[in-house]
């Protein structure tokens, strides 16, 4: 049983959405669905119920070898960005890009940064484990440029992370709470890509 465990793919779910139980959480939540089906052992994170101040370009990281001098709970989402597989980010689009939350997160992945390209260390800690990250998002306008800002960020991200950029599920014109429930092919997609990232 031990054993079992063991080889469980691990992913990381963020909801970088402020508003809770919105369109961009529950198509997270339907990703989550899908991993757990395969099962997949799923840790879901909520960036605004956590306390991550903005990165204040300090250097601290630099000085410490990769920890981040601020004490918040970055510290142990941090952690968790090495020790886990598979992530899944899921952010609304805020004027062309992801959320404060969301955006707090990444740049407190300096740290990370440090880690891979000053140290010349491996940011995942699992040896032979494939890391893998999709983005998730939703946006009320319907722009044909909605997502970019968004998604240079997000593979920008991945890429420090070690993670293979394996995809999104984009949604425009939703703005409405809970209007995503009317788009049927956009919740089994979701499903879908959870139980693909785990595969």
């Amino acid at each position: 049983m031990v054993a079992d465990k063991a080889q469980k793919v691990s992913l990381l779910c963020i909801a970088g959405s402020p508003r809770r139980g919105g369109n961009t959480d529950r198509l997270l939540n339907e990703a989550v669905a899908g991993a757990a089906s395969k099962g997949a052992m799923v840790k879901h994170v909520t960036l605004n119920d956590l306390e991550i101040a903005p990165c204040q370009h300090c250097d601290g990281c630099i000085q410490t070898g990769g920890i981040c001098a601020i004490a918040d709970d970055m510290q142990w989402l941090l952690a968790d960005l090495r020790e886990f597989d598979r992530f899944i980010l899921a952010s609304p689009v805020f004027f062309m890009g992801v959320t404060a939350q969301a955006k707090a997160m990444i740049d407190r992945c300096q740290a990370l940064w440090v880690i891979k390209y000053l140290l010349k260390l491996p940011v995942g800690l699992k040896k032979d484990v494939a890391r893998k990250g999709a983005f998730i998002s939703v946006g009320g306008r319907s722009h044909d440029n909605l997502f970019q800002g968004s998604i240079t960020t997000v593979k920008s991200w991945y890429h420090v992370l070690e993670a293979e950029y394996m995809g999104e599920i984009l949604v425009k014109g939703v703005d409405h709470y809970n209007g995503i429930d009317a788009n049927d092919a956009a919740l089994k997609q979701a499903f879908a890509l959870g139980q693909q990232i785990v595969s």
